[in-house]
Protein backbone atom coordinates (compact mmCIF):
# COMPACT_ATOMS: atom_id res chain seq x y z
CA UNK A 1 0.00 0.00 0.00
CA UNK A 2 1.74 3.29 -1.33
CA UNK A 3 1.48 6.55 0.12
CA UNK A 4 -0.94 7.63 -2.26
CA UNK A 5 -3.46 4.98 -1.43
CA UNK A 6 -2.83 3.11 -4.56
CA UNK A 7 -2.48 -0.66 -3.58
CA UNK A 8 -0.09 -2.38 -6.01
CA UNK A 9 1.31 -5.72 -6.71
CA UNK A 10 5.08 -5.42 -7.49
CA UNK A 11 6.97 -8.37 -9.40
CA UNK A 12 10.73 -9.04 -9.27
CA UNK A 13 12.27 -8.82 -12.73
CA UNK A 14 16.28 -10.93 -12.55
CA UNK A 15 16.77 -9.70 -15.65
CA UNK A 16 16.51 -6.56 -15.86
CA UNK A 17 17.32 -6.26 -11.88
CA UNK A 18 14.57 -4.01 -10.75
CA UNK A 19 10.70 -3.97 -9.36
CA UNK A 20 8.00 -3.85 -11.87
CA UNK A 21 3.68 -2.88 -11.26
CA UNK A 22 2.04 -5.56 -12.96
CA UNK A 23 -1.20 -4.77 -11.00
CA UNK A 24 -3.30 -1.92 -8.62
CA UNK A 25 -5.67 -4.24 -6.77
CA UNK A 26 -7.84 -1.02 -6.38
CA UNK A 27 -8.80 0.25 -9.70
CA UNK A 28 -11.48 2.99 -9.21
CA UNK A 29 -14.37 3.57 -10.75
CA UNK A 30 -13.87 4.74 -14.47
CA UNK A 31 -15.88 7.76 -14.25
CA UNK A 32 -13.58 8.54 -11.25
CA UNK A 33 -10.19 7.55 -12.19
CA UNK A 34 -7.27 8.47 -9.81
CA UNK A 35 -9.80 11.02 -8.05
CA UNK A 36 -11.13 7.68 -6.18
CA UNK A 37 -7.85 7.94 -4.34
CA UNK A 38 -7.49 10.03 -0.75
CA UNK A 39 -4.56 11.58 -1.09
CA UNK A 40 -4.39 11.70 -5.30
CA UNK A 41 -4.45 15.77 -4.49
CA UNK A 42 -2.73 16.22 -0.91
CA UNK A 43 -4.40 17.65 1.45
CA UNK A 44 -7.83 20.21 0.84
CA UNK A 45 -6.85 19.96 -3.02
CA UNK A 46 -9.27 19.67 -5.60
CA UNK A 47 -9.30 16.58 -8.09
CA UNK A 48 -10.88 18.33 -11.24
CA UNK A 49 -12.95 15.98 -13.61
CA UNK A 50 -10.23 16.14 -15.97
CA UNK A 51 -7.77 14.63 -13.05
CA UNK A 52 -6.23 18.06 -12.50
CA UNK A 53 -5.47 18.99 -8.89
CA UNK A 54 -6.38 22.60 -7.19
CA UNK A 55 -6.79 24.72 -3.79
CA UNK A 56 -10.48 25.59 -2.78
CA UNK A 57 -11.61 29.24 -3.65
CA UNK A 58 -14.29 30.81 -2.01
CA UNK A 59 -16.81 31.63 -4.53
CA UNK A 60 -17.48 34.78 -2.80
CA UNK A 61 -14.09 36.29 -3.27
CA UNK A 62 -11.51 38.02 -0.41
CA UNK A 63 -9.29 35.79 1.27
CA UNK A 64 -7.62 32.48 0.10
CA UNK A 65 -7.60 30.75 2.81
CA UNK A 66 -5.52 28.02 1.06
CA UNK A 67 -2.18 27.79 -0.91
CA UNK A 68 -0.03 25.09 -2.46
CA UNK A 69 2.23 23.78 -1.03
CA UNK A 70 4.49 23.43 -4.29
CA UNK A 71 3.04 25.07 -7.39
CA UNK A 72 5.04 23.12 -9.58
CA UNK A 73 3.93 20.24 -7.95
CA UNK A 74 -0.07 20.53 -7.43
CA UNK A 75 -0.80 17.23 -6.15
CA UNK A 76 1.39 17.99 -3.04
CA UNK A 77 -1.74 19.57 -1.76
CA UNK A 78 -2.64 22.64 -0.30
CA UNK A 79 -2.11 24.28 3.39
CA UNK A 80 -4.17 26.40 5.54
CA UNK A 81 -3.05 30.00 4.96
CA UNK A 82 -4.28 30.43 8.63
CA UNK A 83 -4.43 27.18 10.52
CA UNK A 84 -7.25 26.27 11.94
CA UNK A 85 -7.09 26.55 15.66
CA UNK A 86 -10.03 25.81 19.02
CA UNK A 87 -7.89 28.91 20.94
CA UNK A 88 -9.99 31.05 18.38
CA UNK A 89 -13.10 29.25 17.76
CA UNK A 90 -15.22 32.59 17.19
CA UNK A 91 -13.00 33.35 14.48
CA UNK A 92 -13.55 29.96 12.39
CA UNK A 93 -15.40 30.42 9.09
CA UNK A 94 -17.13 27.57 6.93
CA UNK A 95 -16.38 27.81 3.36
CA UNK A 96 -18.94 26.37 0.84
CA UNK A 97 -18.03 24.79 -2.05
CA UNK A 98 -20.66 23.65 -4.17
CA UNK A 99 -20.52 20.37 -6.85
CA UNK A 100 -17.89 19.25 -4.15
CA UNK A 101 -17.77 15.82 -3.10
CA UNK A 102 -15.52 12.88 -0.32
CA UNK A 103 -13.92 9.83 -1.10
CA UNK A 104 -15.59 8.39 2.27
CA UNK A 105 -19.10 8.50 0.76
CA UNK A 106 -18.43 5.36 -0.05
CA UNK A 107 -17.04 4.01 2.59
CA UNK A 108 -18.39 4.89 5.80
CA UNK A 109 -21.77 5.79 7.39
CA UNK A 110 -23.08 8.99 7.48
CA UNK A 111 -23.13 10.85 10.66
CA UNK A 112 -26.34 12.24 10.58
CA UNK A 113 -29.19 11.25 8.34
CA UNK A 114 -32.39 13.00 7.32
CA UNK A 115 -30.83 16.32 7.53
CA UNK A 116 -30.88 20.08 5.80
CA UNK A 117 -27.58 21.55 4.50
CA UNK A 118 -27.96 24.12 7.58
CA UNK A 119 -27.71 21.47 9.87
CA UNK A 120 -24.97 19.55 8.38
CA UNK A 121 -23.30 23.23 8.11
CA UNK A 122 -23.96 23.94 11.83
CA UNK A 123 -23.20 20.42 13.08
CA UNK A 124 -19.58 21.24 12.32
CA UNK A 125 -19.59 24.95 12.92
CA UNK A 126 -20.25 23.93 16.42
CA UNK A 127 -17.89 20.98 16.55
CA UNK A 128 -14.08 22.51 17.38
CA UNK A 129 -12.70 18.90 16.03
CA UNK A 130 -14.95 18.78 13.01
CA UNK A 131 -12.48 20.35 10.25
CA UNK A 132 -14.95 19.72 7.21
CA UNK A 133 -18.99 18.36 6.64
CA UNK A 134 -20.30 16.93 3.52
CA UNK A 135 -23.75 17.42 2.73
CA UNK A 136 -25.21 14.96 0.14
CA UNK A 137 -28.36 15.17 -1.25
CA UNK A 138 -30.71 14.05 -4.24
CA UNK A 139 -31.86 17.57 -5.49
CA UNK A 140 -33.82 18.88 -2.21
CA UNK A 141 -31.47 20.37 0.19
CA UNK A 142 -34.06 19.99 3.00
CA UNK A 143 -33.21 16.14 3.24
CA UNK A 144 -29.39 14.63 2.32
CA UNK A 145 -26.98 13.03 4.45
CA UNK A 146 -24.22 14.91 6.17
CA UNK A 147 -20.71 12.97 6.38
CA UNK A 148 -18.54 15.09 9.80
CA UNK A 149 -14.31 14.73 9.22
CA UNK A 150 -11.52 15.73 11.81
CA UNK A 151 -9.01 15.18 8.60
CA UNK A 152 -9.51 16.65 5.15
CA UNK A 153 -8.01 14.94 2.51
CA UNK A 154 -8.05 15.18 -1.09
CA UNK A 155 -11.77 16.34 -2.48
CA UNK A 156 -13.08 16.13 -6.06
CA UNK A 157 -15.39 17.86 -8.08
CA UNK A 158 -18.45 15.95 -8.16
CA UNK A 159 -20.36 15.29 -11.57
CA UNK A 160 -24.38 14.75 -10.56
CA UNK A 161 -25.01 13.39 -14.41
CA UNK A 162 -22.19 10.50 -13.12
CA UNK A 163 -23.01 10.29 -9.60
CA UNK A 164 -27.10 10.73 -9.62
CA UNK A 165 -26.56 13.08 -6.47
CA UNK A 166 -25.54 16.02 -5.65
CA UNK A 167 -23.03 16.93 -2.94
CA UNK A 168 -21.57 20.53 -1.45
CA UNK A 169 -18.76 20.50 1.11
CA UNK A 170 -17.65 23.14 4.34
CA UNK A 171 -14.23 23.38 5.10
CA UNK A 172 -13.50 25.14 8.03
CA UNK A 173 -11.09 27.57 8.28
CA UNK A 174 -9.17 30.58 10.69
CA UNK A 175 -10.33 33.80 9.76
CA UNK A 176 -7.22 36.06 10.66
CA UNK A 177 -7.37 38.90 13.04
CA UNK A 178 -5.02 42.17 12.79
CA UNK A 179 -3.94 42.64 16.71
CA UNK A 180 -3.02 46.42 17.55
CA UNK A 181 -0.43 46.79 19.67
CA UNK A 182 -1.35 49.52 23.07
CA UNK A 183 1.04 50.93 24.24
CA UNK A 184 1.40 50.77 28.13
CA UNK A 185 4.14 50.91 31.06
CA UNK A 186 5.47 47.24 31.95
CA UNK A 187 7.66 48.77 34.47
CA UNK A 188 7.36 50.02 38.21
CA UNK A 189 10.05 51.98 37.93
CA UNK A 190 9.47 53.67 34.91
CA UNK A 191 8.90 57.20 35.04
CA UNK A 192 5.98 59.50 34.07
CA UNK A 193 8.32 60.99 31.76
CA UNK A 194 9.61 58.29 30.06
CA UNK A 195 6.00 56.83 29.94
CA UNK A 196 5.28 60.11 27.86
CA UNK A 197 8.15 60.11 25.42
CA UNK A 198 7.70 56.41 24.86
CA UNK A 199 4.00 57.15 24.21
CA UNK A 200 4.62 60.22 22.15
CA UNK A 201 7.02 58.33 19.99
CA UNK A 202 4.31 55.53 19.60
CA UNK A 203 1.52 57.65 18.38
CA UNK A 204 4.09 59.77 15.88
CA UNK A 205 5.08 56.26 14.34
CA UNK A 206 1.58 54.94 14.20
CA UNK A 207 0.72 58.44 12.43
CA UNK A 208 3.51 58.30 9.78
CA UNK A 209 2.40 54.56 8.81
CA UNK A 210 -1.19 56.10 8.82
CA UNK A 211 -0.32 58.34 6.23
CA UNK A 212 2.15 56.41 4.12
CA UNK A 213 -0.92 53.65 3.96
CA UNK A 214 -3.32 56.12 2.85
CA UNK A 215 -1.45 57.38 0.41
CA UNK A 216 -0.33 54.00 -0.79
CA UNK A 217 -3.93 52.78 -1.19
CA UNK A 218 -5.08 55.87 -2.95
CA UNK A 219 -2.33 55.46 -5.80
CA UNK A 220 -3.25 51.75 -6.04
CA UNK A 221 -7.34 52.78 -6.54
CA UNK A 222 -6.07 54.89 -9.62
CA UNK A 223 -3.81 52.70 -10.70
CA UNK A 224 -6.67 49.90 -11.06
CA UNK A 225 -8.79 52.76 -12.21
CA UNK A 226 -7.01 52.87 -15.00
CA UNK A 227 -6.62 49.18 -15.34
CA UNK A 228 -10.00 49.05 -15.62
CA UNK A 229 -10.72 52.01 -17.83
CA UNK A 230 -8.19 50.89 -20.23
CA UNK A 231 -9.67 46.94 -20.26
CA UNK A 232 -13.30 48.67 -21.13
CA UNK A 233 -11.57 50.43 -23.63
CA UNK A 234 -10.07 47.43 -25.24
CA UNK A 235 -13.75 45.51 -24.92
CA UNK A 236 -14.87 48.37 -26.85
CA UNK A 237 -12.56 48.40 -29.52
CA UNK A 238 -12.85 44.37 -30.18
CA UNK A 239 -16.76 45.47 -30.50
CA UNK A 240 -16.14 47.07 -33.59
CA UNK A 241 -13.53 44.23 -34.97
CA UNK A 242 -14.58 42.86 -38.64
CA UNK A 243 -16.02 39.50 -37.88
CA UNK A 244 -16.04 39.56 -34.29
CA UNK A 245 -18.70 37.49 -32.41
CA UNK A 246 -21.33 39.08 -30.91
CA UNK A 247 -21.12 40.92 -26.72
CA UNK A 248 -23.40 39.89 -24.62
CA UNK A 249 -24.70 41.05 -21.02
CA UNK A 250 -24.23 38.45 -18.22
CA UNK A 251 -27.92 39.34 -17.61
CA UNK A 252 -29.02 38.32 -20.87
CA UNK A 253 -27.34 34.91 -20.84
CA UNK A 254 -29.01 34.59 -17.84
CA UNK A 255 -32.32 35.05 -19.28
CA UNK A 256 -31.59 32.91 -22.57
CA UNK A 257 -30.60 30.09 -19.83
CA UNK A 258 -33.48 30.16 -17.58
CA UNK A 259 -30.89 31.36 -14.85
CA UNK A 260 -28.54 28.72 -16.08
CA UNK A 261 -30.70 25.72 -15.06
CA UNK A 262 -30.69 22.91 -17.95
CA UNK A 263 -26.98 21.78 -17.35
CA UNK A 264 -25.84 19.94 -20.19
CA UNK A 265 -22.56 18.93 -18.68
CA UNK A 266 -19.60 19.76 -17.02
CA UNK A 267 -15.54 19.77 -17.98
CA UNK A 268 -12.47 20.86 -17.15
CA UNK A 269 -12.92 24.93 -17.59
CA UNK A 270 -16.63 24.92 -16.64
CA UNK A 271 -20.31 24.18 -17.21
CA UNK A 272 -22.29 24.08 -20.06
CA UNK A 273 -25.83 25.31 -19.94
CA UNK A 274 -28.76 24.84 -22.77
CA UNK A 275 -30.15 28.47 -23.62
CA UNK A 276 -31.89 30.10 -26.37
CA UNK A 277 -31.59 33.11 -28.19
CA UNK A 278 -33.62 34.92 -31.25
CA UNK A 279 -35.98 31.34 -31.17
CA UNK A 280 -32.48 29.69 -31.93
CA UNK A 281 -30.88 27.25 -29.15
CA UNK A 282 -27.76 27.49 -27.73
CA UNK A 283 -24.74 26.23 -25.88
CA UNK A 284 -23.52 28.55 -23.27
CA UNK A 285 -20.78 27.26 -21.21
CA UNK A 286 -19.54 29.28 -17.81
CA UNK A 287 -15.76 29.37 -17.03
CA UNK A 288 -14.01 28.80 -14.06
CA UNK A 289 -11.63 31.36 -15.03
CA UNK A 290 -9.18 30.32 -12.86
CA UNK A 291 -5.54 31.41 -14.09
CA UNK A 292 -6.61 34.17 -16.95
CA UNK A 293 -7.25 37.47 -16.40
CA UNK A 294 -9.12 39.21 -19.00
CA UNK A 295 -6.72 40.65 -21.74
CA UNK A 296 -6.06 36.78 -22.28
CA UNK A 297 -9.86 36.17 -22.24
CA UNK A 298 -10.31 38.62 -24.81
CA UNK A 299 -7.30 37.37 -27.17
CA UNK A 300 -8.93 34.35 -26.64
CA UNK A 301 -12.44 35.13 -28.38
CA UNK A 302 -10.39 36.92 -30.76
CA UNK A 303 -8.88 34.40 -32.32
CA UNK A 304 -11.30 31.45 -31.93
CA UNK A 305 -14.01 34.01 -33.47
CA UNK A 306 -12.25 34.72 -36.09
CA UNK A 307 -11.81 30.88 -37.14
CA UNK A 308 -14.40 29.69 -39.63
CA UNK A 309 -15.25 25.70 -40.87
CA UNK A 310 -17.86 23.09 -41.30
CA UNK A 311 -16.02 20.92 -38.95
CA UNK A 312 -15.39 23.57 -35.76
CA UNK A 313 -17.49 24.32 -33.78
CA UNK A 314 -18.89 27.96 -34.28
CA UNK A 315 -18.50 30.55 -31.35
CA UNK A 316 -21.57 32.82 -31.14
CA UNK A 317 -21.02 35.06 -28.53
CA UNK A 318 -19.01 36.05 -25.20
CA UNK A 319 -19.62 38.01 -22.09
CA UNK A 320 -16.29 39.27 -19.78
CA UNK A 321 -18.12 41.00 -17.03
CA UNK A 322 -15.94 41.36 -13.78
CA UNK A 323 -14.80 38.00 -13.24
CA UNK A 324 -17.16 36.29 -15.58
CA UNK A 325 -16.27 34.77 -18.26
CA UNK A 326 -18.58 33.31 -20.46
CA UNK A 327 -18.68 31.28 -24.11
CA UNK A 328 -22.20 31.26 -26.41
CA UNK A 329 -21.25 27.91 -29.42
CA UNK A 330 -24.00 26.57 -31.61
CA UNK A 331 -26.12 23.82 -29.68
CA UNK A 332 -25.24 20.70 -31.09
CA UNK A 333 -28.78 18.31 -30.52
CA UNK A 334 -26.18 14.73 -30.77
CA UNK A 335 -23.50 15.59 -27.65
CA UNK A 336 -19.96 14.59 -27.72
CA UNK A 337 -18.81 11.63 -29.48
CA UNK A 338 -17.70 9.44 -26.29
CA UNK A 339 -21.28 9.12 -25.59
CA UNK A 340 -21.71 7.04 -28.79
CA UNK A 341 -18.87 5.09 -28.51
CA UNK A 342 -18.26 3.98 -24.58
CA UNK A 343 -21.91 3.56 -23.76
CA UNK A 344 -22.44 -0.42 -24.32
CA UNK A 345 -25.74 0.54 -25.39
CA UNK A 346 -26.23 -1.18 -28.69
CA UNK A 347 -29.12 0.55 -29.83
CA UNK A 348 -27.03 3.88 -29.36
CA UNK A 349 -24.25 2.35 -31.24
CA UNK A 350 -23.06 4.13 -34.37
CA UNK A 351 -23.03 2.26 -37.68
CA UNK A 352 -19.02 1.40 -39.87
CA UNK A 353 -20.12 4.57 -42.20
CA UNK A 354 -20.97 6.98 -39.65
CA UNK A 355 -17.90 6.39 -37.55
CA UNK A 356 -15.64 6.76 -41.11
CA UNK A 357 -17.45 10.04 -41.42
CA UNK A 358 -16.86 11.56 -38.54
CA UNK A 359 -13.10 10.11 -38.19
CA UNK A 360 -12.76 12.21 -41.35
CA UNK A 361 -14.74 15.72 -39.90
CA UNK A 362 -12.26 15.86 -37.29
CA UNK A 363 -9.54 15.33 -40.06
CA UNK A 364 -10.68 18.34 -41.81
CA UNK A 365 -10.97 20.04 -38.77
CA UNK A 366 -7.40 19.57 -37.61
CA UNK A 367 -6.38 20.67 -41.30
CA UNK A 368 -7.99 23.55 -41.05
CA UNK A 369 -6.42 24.83 -38.04
CA UNK A 370 -2.69 23.13 -38.38
CA UNK A 371 -2.35 24.63 -42.13
CA UNK A 372 -5.17 27.12 -43.17
CA UNK A 373 -4.99 29.96 -40.51
CA UNK A 374 -2.83 33.22 -40.51
CA UNK A 375 -1.33 31.41 -37.70
CA UNK A 376 -0.84 27.45 -36.52
CA UNK A 377 -3.19 26.77 -34.12
CA UNK A 378 -2.53 23.63 -31.45
CA UNK A 379 -6.03 22.41 -30.42
CA UNK A 380 -3.52 20.12 -27.26
CA UNK A 381 -6.70 18.49 -26.06
CA UNK A 382 -8.03 16.25 -28.83
CA UNK A 383 -9.92 13.55 -27.20
CA UNK A 384 -14.13 12.11 -28.25
CA UNK A 385 -15.39 14.46 -25.11
CA UNK A 386 -14.36 17.43 -27.18
CA UNK A 387 -15.53 16.08 -30.38
CA UNK A 388 -18.68 17.08 -30.85
CA UNK A 389 -21.99 16.19 -33.59
CA UNK A 390 -25.14 17.70 -34.88
CA UNK A 391 -28.02 16.16 -36.24
CA UNK A 392 -26.90 14.79 -38.90
CA UNK A 393 -23.68 13.36 -36.93
CA UNK A 394 -21.36 16.09 -38.76
CA UNK A 395 -17.93 15.84 -36.30
CA UNK A 396 -17.43 19.18 -34.73
CA UNK A 397 -14.18 19.97 -32.94
CA UNK A 398 -14.86 21.96 -29.89
CA UNK A 399 -13.40 23.53 -26.43
CA UNK A 400 -9.98 25.52 -27.72
CA UNK A 401 -9.35 26.02 -23.83
CA UNK A 402 -5.89 24.86 -23.87
CA UNK A 403 -5.03 25.92 -27.45
CA UNK A 404 -1.85 27.34 -28.40
CA UNK A 405 -1.16 29.81 -31.40
CA UNK A 406 2.25 28.95 -33.52
CA UNK A 407 3.85 31.06 -35.49
CA UNK A 408 4.72 29.88 -39.64
CA UNK A 409 8.01 30.91 -39.12
CA UNK A 410 8.55 29.03 -35.68
CA UNK A 411 9.36 25.61 -35.80
CA UNK A 412 7.73 24.59 -32.05
CA UNK A 413 6.99 26.27 -29.12
CA UNK A 414 7.59 25.72 -25.68
CA UNK A 415 5.11 25.29 -22.97
CA UNK A 416 3.90 23.56 -20.02
CA UNK A 417 2.43 20.26 -19.90
CA UNK A 418 -1.32 20.55 -20.96
CA UNK A 419 -4.34 17.64 -22.18
CA UNK A 420 -5.45 15.18 -20.97
CA UNK A 421 -3.54 11.58 -19.84
CA UNK A 422 -3.87 8.83 -22.51
CA UNK A 423 -3.90 11.38 -25.19
CA UNK A 424 -0.54 13.00 -24.37
CA UNK A 425 1.94 12.35 -27.27
CA UNK A 426 5.70 11.35 -25.75
CA UNK A 427 7.35 14.34 -26.94
CA UNK A 428 5.27 16.42 -23.71
CA UNK A 429 8.09 15.25 -21.89
CA UNK A 430 10.49 17.95 -23.23
CA UNK A 431 7.88 20.83 -23.29
CA UNK A 432 8.80 21.46 -26.98
CA UNK A 433 5.88 20.47 -29.08
CA UNK A 434 4.53 21.21 -32.77
CA UNK A 435 0.78 21.15 -33.31
CA UNK A 436 1.50 17.15 -34.76
CA UNK A 437 0.85 16.40 -30.63
CA UNK A 438 -2.71 16.92 -32.21
CA UNK A 439 -2.01 14.12 -34.58
CA UNK A 440 -0.80 11.55 -32.13
CA UNK A 441 -4.39 12.33 -29.72
CA UNK A 442 -6.26 11.98 -33.30
CA UNK A 443 -4.45 8.15 -33.69
CA UNK A 444 -5.65 7.09 -30.44
CA UNK A 445 -9.13 8.75 -31.02
CA UNK A 446 -9.58 6.79 -34.05
CA UNK A 447 -8.58 3.44 -32.41
CA UNK A 448 -10.98 4.38 -29.53
CA UNK A 449 -14.03 4.88 -32.82
CA UNK A 450 -13.11 1.95 -34.23
CA UNK A 451 -12.77 -0.65 -31.27
CA UNK A 452 -15.26 1.32 -29.39
CA UNK A 453 -13.37 1.38 -25.91
CA UNK A 454 -11.70 3.49 -24.23
CA UNK A 455 -7.51 3.48 -24.88
CA UNK A 456 -6.90 2.86 -21.10
CA UNK A 457 -9.82 0.83 -19.62
CA UNK A 458 -9.15 -0.27 -16.47
CA UNK A 459 -11.75 -3.00 -16.97
CA UNK A 460 -9.57 -5.20 -19.01
CA UNK A 461 -6.99 -7.58 -17.82
CA UNK A 462 -3.58 -6.12 -17.44
CA UNK A 463 -2.40 -6.97 -20.39
CA UNK A 464 -5.31 -5.54 -22.33
CA UNK A 465 -6.06 -2.64 -20.21
CA UNK A 466 -3.71 -0.38 -23.08
CA UNK A 467 -5.82 -0.10 -26.34
CA UNK A 468 -2.40 1.30 -27.82
CA UNK A 469 -0.25 -1.54 -26.45
CA UNK A 470 -2.70 -4.06 -27.78
CA UNK A 471 -2.66 -2.53 -31.21
CA UNK A 472 0.84 -3.34 -31.61
CA UNK A 473 0.63 -7.00 -30.14
CA UNK A 474 -2.43 -7.52 -32.22
CA UNK A 475 -0.33 -6.24 -35.24
CA UNK A 476 2.39 -8.14 -34.65
CA UNK A 477 0.20 -11.62 -34.51
CA UNK A 478 -1.62 -10.29 -37.68
CA UNK A 479 -5.16 -10.04 -35.71
CA UNK A 480 -5.63 -6.53 -35.84
CA UNK A 481 -9.51 -7.22 -37.29
CA UNK A 482 -9.70 -9.04 -33.41
CA UNK A 483 -9.68 -4.98 -31.95
CA UNK A 484 -12.85 -3.50 -33.81
CA UNK A 485 -16.21 -3.00 -32.13
CA UNK A 486 -18.37 -6.52 -32.35
CA UNK A 487 -21.03 -3.85 -32.77
CA UNK A 488 -20.06 -2.41 -36.28
CA UNK A 489 -18.99 -5.63 -38.01
CA UNK A 490 -22.76 -6.22 -39.05
CA UNK A 491 -24.08 -2.83 -40.25
CA UNK A 492 -24.78 -1.14 -42.75
CA UNK A 493 -21.31 -0.70 -45.63
CA UNK A 494 -18.98 -2.50 -42.90
CA UNK A 495 -15.36 -3.40 -44.97
CA UNK A 496 -12.82 -5.36 -43.33
CA UNK A 497 -10.33 -4.05 -45.69
CA UNK A 498 -11.62 -0.39 -45.00
CA UNK A 499 -11.13 -0.85 -41.05
CA UNK A 500 -7.34 -2.37 -41.69
CA UNK A 501 -6.71 1.00 -43.60
CA UNK A 502 -8.21 2.49 -40.48
CA UNK A 503 -6.15 0.86 -38.33
CA UNK A 504 -2.81 1.65 -40.34
CA UNK A 505 -4.03 5.25 -40.32
CA UNK A 506 -3.91 5.60 -36.63
CA UNK A 507 -0.67 3.89 -35.95
CA UNK A 508 0.77 6.39 -38.96
CA UNK A 509 -0.91 9.16 -36.50
CA UNK A 510 1.04 7.84 -33.49
CA UNK A 511 4.81 7.52 -34.75
CA UNK A 512 7.56 9.18 -33.48
CA UNK A 513 7.02 13.16 -34.53
CA UNK A 514 9.54 12.86 -36.85
CA UNK A 515 7.83 10.61 -38.65
CA UNK A 516 3.86 11.51 -38.31
CA UNK A 517 2.11 12.62 -41.63
CA UNK A 518 0.43 16.56 -41.68
CA UNK A 519 -3.22 16.79 -40.82
CA UNK A 520 -3.42 17.38 -44.71
CA UNK A 521 -2.22 13.94 -45.70
CA UNK A 522 -4.53 11.99 -43.51
CA UNK A 523 -7.37 13.59 -44.72
CA UNK A 524 -5.41 12.77 -48.40
CA UNK A 525 -4.77 9.14 -46.96
CA UNK A 526 -8.50 8.82 -45.88
CA UNK A 527 -10.21 10.10 -48.88
CA UNK A 528 -8.07 7.35 -50.95
CA UNK A 529 -6.31 9.89 -52.87
CA UNK A 530 -2.68 8.78 -50.81
CA UNK A 531 -1.40 5.75 -49.59
CA UNK A 532 -0.31 5.16 -46.01
CA UNK A 533 3.41 5.39 -44.81
CA UNK A 534 4.48 1.10 -44.94
CA UNK A 535 7.42 1.19 -43.42
CA UNK A 536 6.13 2.02 -39.65
CA UNK A 537 8.07 1.96 -36.12
CA UNK A 538 6.97 0.54 -33.05
CA UNK A 539 4.46 2.64 -31.81
CA UNK A 540 5.58 4.66 -28.23
CA UNK A 541 2.27 4.85 -25.98
CA UNK A 542 0.88 8.25 -24.51
CA UNK A 543 3.53 9.94 -22.43
CA UNK A 544 1.22 9.64 -18.92
CA UNK A 545 1.21 6.29 -19.37
CA UNK A 546 4.79 5.47 -19.70
CA UNK A 547 4.97 7.46 -16.63
CA UNK A 548 2.77 6.25 -14.63
CA UNK A 549 3.46 2.57 -15.33
CA UNK A 550 7.60 2.75 -15.22
CA UNK A 551 9.51 1.86 -12.08
CA UNK A 552 9.93 4.86 -10.76
CA UNK A 553 5.79 6.22 -10.90
CA UNK A 554 6.11 8.47 -7.72
CA UNK A 555 8.30 11.08 -8.98
CA UNK A 556 6.21 11.39 -12.22
CA UNK A 557 5.37 14.95 -12.60
CA UNK A 558 1.68 15.60 -12.94
CA UNK A 559 -0.34 18.12 -14.93
CA UNK A 560 -0.54 21.76 -13.87
CA UNK A 561 -4.17 23.00 -13.57
CA UNK A 562 -5.19 24.43 -16.88
CA UNK A 563 -5.84 27.58 -17.62
CA UNK A 564 -8.15 29.01 -20.84
CA UNK A 565 -5.30 28.87 -23.58
CA UNK A 566 -3.12 30.24 -21.06
CA UNK A 567 0.31 32.74 -22.26
CA UNK A 568 0.84 32.72 -26.27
Amino acid sequence: LESDGHLRVFQWRPTEARWVVVKDLLSPDSYWSNCFYPTVCGRYGICSANEQCGCPQWDGGGSNYFVQIDGRNPSLGCKEATPVTCQSPYNHSLLRLAAVSYFTYDQVSPDISTVDEDGCRNACAKNCSCKASFFRYRGNTSDGLCYLTSEVFSLKNNRDEVTHYNSTAFIKVQVPVTNSTNPSSNSKGSGTAKGVILGSSLGALFLLLLIIGSCILIARKRTMSKRDMAAEDEEVDLEHVSGMPRRFSLEELRSATDGFCKKLGQGGFGSVYEGEIGGKTVAVKRLDGAGQGRKEFLAEVQTIGKIHHVNLVKLIGYCAEKSCRLLVYEFMPNGSLDRWIFSGDQEASLDWQIRCKIILGVAKGLSYLHEECSQRIAHLDIKPQNILLDDRFEAKVSDFGLAKLIDRDQSHVVTRMRGTPGYLAPEWLSSMITEKVDIYSFGVVILEIICGRRNLDRSQPQEDMLLVALLKSKAENGELLGLVDESIKDTYCYSAEEAMKMMQIASWCLQDQNKRPSMSMVVKALEGTIDVESNLDVIPPPLSLVKCNGPDASSSTPLLPSVLSGPR
